[in-house]
């Protein structure tokens, strides 16, 4: 439920993007928040970030910081390629002097006289200012001032109550939020972001956004994925598939192979997903390309996402079968995406996806394969509900997708790492088996939600001359077994035989 302050003040912009979307415009005006994350969680970051966005609007900014020297915030600012210009930085160190023995107290605790010093350099400096946005780096400085929970909460309302009639929207930024004494500020201010670190076995840490509280405004729950790179944080929203629809029109994809078309009962129809499955080399990748191929010759633009080959790659193997990808992509039609299967979140990989249809405006998106997917996101737990919600964005999008699925084994008994057939539309199996001291390609449609299939099982042959399917293996029994049996054919079906030799 929206708040009157939400009504009738204009959110205050993070400076994060992704943020910004998640808080559904950004903070309420003039309140105090609360940043909270393990070191190296890129708080400072986020906090520069936060102050930079008011220099661009025109407003007084100003930077307090107990932990770490002007200098250092400088050089944080120039790893990013920012200046700090119109960011008021003024700096406190209450625990400097205690080297020197002329301030060292002898009648008072040190904390009631370094608390106290620190808060009137504090407000004298934002008196002198009079700043829109206002940071404090950080609240783990004050906490070992106040010496006692008691003394630390009443700190964080005196501030509060400051700064209520002020004008000034205050971000805190705090490193433990586990421990007693960072819970009581949750429970003071207006509004509280976390963020979490995931350390991962193998490959970079994977890192997360969540706002954990924000009263009196809608914002997304749960976790987001976000980077820290070069030029800032970028925060990548949570996909929520419901929340993106758009007017789309029916139809048909069609491969330009008039076997497989038929095969699929006239093509794949449009905003539906296709899951290719077999064994590694059975051409799952060539005919997700000649799909590709044959949308960009009428003018629809796809996306490909490669885990596991090169760019490289992917051109010699489709000009070695007659499609001219070097030309499409030149041309903008097809959108071509390696993806670094260590280095990768799934909001991350669904930020991608998202750019690729709501900017590049693409029509087909081709995953291959899906075991470079899961290696990319090792140990998520929700990796095939994060899948479901991809594929339920697709189709709302009005998108066809193509899913690329590399079973374990070559012939005989086939298994799949992560079996996500039952969310497909349209299942394409591609089996090797052993035939005539050869071993051969089979091509069937299992499954097609949309409409009527051919249920039959044909040969399909990769030569130099691009691809060919032949009549359906009547002659075979067991084909998907790997080594079938060849039985009579009855002679009605003699010309079907012919042509599956002439294919051979």
């Amino acid at each position: 439920m929206h708040s009157p302050a939400f009504h009738g003040t204009p959110p205050v912009a993070t400076g994060i993007d992704g943020l910004d979307t998640i808080l559904e415009g950004g903070l309420t005006a003039n309140r105090l928040y609360l940043l909270e994350g393990l070191p190296g969680a890129g708080k400072t970051t986020m906090a520069l970030q936060f102050l930079q966005e008011g220099v661009q609007r025109g407003e007084t900014v100003l930077y307090v910081t107990l932990s770490e020297t002007e200098t250092e915030l400088r050089e944080v600012a120039a790893s990013h390629g920012w200046g700090l210009e119109g960011v008021h930085i003024h700096e406190l160190f209450p625990m400097g002097d205690q080297l020197d023995p002329e301030e060292q107290y002898t009648m008072f605790h040190p904390s009631e006289v370094e608390l106290g010093k620190v808060t009137q350099g504090i407000l004298a400096e934002v008196e002198r200012l009079q700043p829109q946005r206002v940071v404090f780096d950080s609240l783990s400085e004050i906490r070992l001032l106040a010496g006692s929970l008691l003394r630390f909460r009443r700190q964080i309302l005196a501030l509060k109550q400051y700064f209520a009639g002020r004008k000034a929207t205050v971000l805190l930024l705090d490193e433990n939020h586990q421990l007693e004494q960072g819970l009581n500020a949750h429970t003071i201010v207006h509004g509280v972001i976390s963020l979490d670190q995931v350390r991962p076995e193998f490959g970079g840490d994977r890192r997360r956004v969540r706002v954990t509280k924000m009263r009196g405004r809608p914002f997304h729950s749960g976790f987001h994925d976000y980077e820290i790179e070069t030029g800032g944080v970028e925060v990548f929203p949570r996909l929520v598939a419901a929340n993106h629809r758009r007017e789309t029109t029916s139809g048909t994809l069609h491969s330009g192979l008039g076997a497989l078309d038929a095969l699929l009962g006239g093509g794949i129809e449009r905003g539906t997903s296709t899951l290719f499955l077999g064994g590694a080399g059975t051409g799952k990748s060539s005919l997700a390309m000649h799909f590709v191929m044959q949308a960009a010759e009428h003018g629809e633009r796809s996306a490909v996402f490669l885990f596991e080959e090169s760019v490289h790659a992917l051109r010699t193997r489709s000009a070695g079968l007659g499609l001219d990808v070097d030309a499409r992509v030149a041309d903008g039609s097809v959108f071509v995406q390696p993806v670094d299967p260590s280095e990768l979140s799934p909001g991350e990989f669904f930020h991608i996806v998202r750019e690729a249809i709501e900017e590049k405006q693409a029509r087909i998106v081709v995953i291959d394969s899906l075991n470079g997917y899961l290696n990319a996101m090792p140990g998520e737990r929700f990796l095939v509900t994060q899948l479901h919600e991809l594929l339920s964005y697709l189709g709302q999008m009005g998108v066809s997708t193509l899913l690329l699925n590399a079973q374990q084994g070559l012939i005989g008994n086939m298994s799949s790492t992560l079996d996500i057939s039952y969310l497909a539309d349209t299942v394409v199996l591609l089996r090797y088996f052993e035939a005539n001291a050869a071993v051969r390609t089979a091509i069937s449609v299992l499954k097609k939600r949309t409409g009527a299939h051919e249920r039959t099982l044909r040969e399909m042959v990769i030569s130099g001359k691009g691809i060919e399917i032949g009549e359906p293996l009547r002659n075979f029994r067991g084909v998907l077994t790997g080594v079938p049996q060849e039985v009579d054919v009855p002679s009605v079906h003699a010309e079907h035989v012919s042509a599956v030799s002439l294919v051979t």
